[in-house]
């Protein structure tokens, strides 16, 4: 099993990136599927999720209004796009997934590898 992030890089702040997880290895069409990050120095924190039928989605308050999660299911991905990026968005995302949810509290099952994202001021 294997989830795999792409689409991190640099950006100014005020512009957007979009991060996508493609998952193989069995099928996570009942899992919740989303998003962590790491700053250097700092803990991992929960981002966004979106349920495993997609009708339920969860955000960090400091990302609200800002970032959007999204999956196809057929396709076992989740993406996250990310507008009006901040410095203080600077971090390593990594996608993970859970079944049936995935939420702030969440231990999730699966971890995939994280990609970069530096937001430049």
């Amino acid at each position: 099993v294997q989830l795999q992030a792409s689409g991190g890089g640099l950006v100014q702040a005020g512009g957007s990136l979009r991060v996508s997880c493609a998952a193989s290895g069995r099928t996570f069409s009942n899992f919740g599927m989303g998003w962590f990050r790491q700053a250097p120095g700092k803990d991992r924190e929960f981002v966004a999720s979106i349920s495993f039928s997609s009708d339920k989605t969860y955000y960090a308050d400091s990302v609200k209004g800002r970032f959007t999660v999204s999956r196809d299911r057929a396709k076992n991905t989740v993406s996250l796009q990310m507008n009006s990026l901040k410095p203080e968005d600077t971090a390593v995302y990594y996608c993970a997934a859970r079944f049936l949810v995935l939420t702030s509290t969440s231990v999730p099952d699966y971890w995939g590898q994280g990609t970069q994202v530096t937001v430049s001021s």
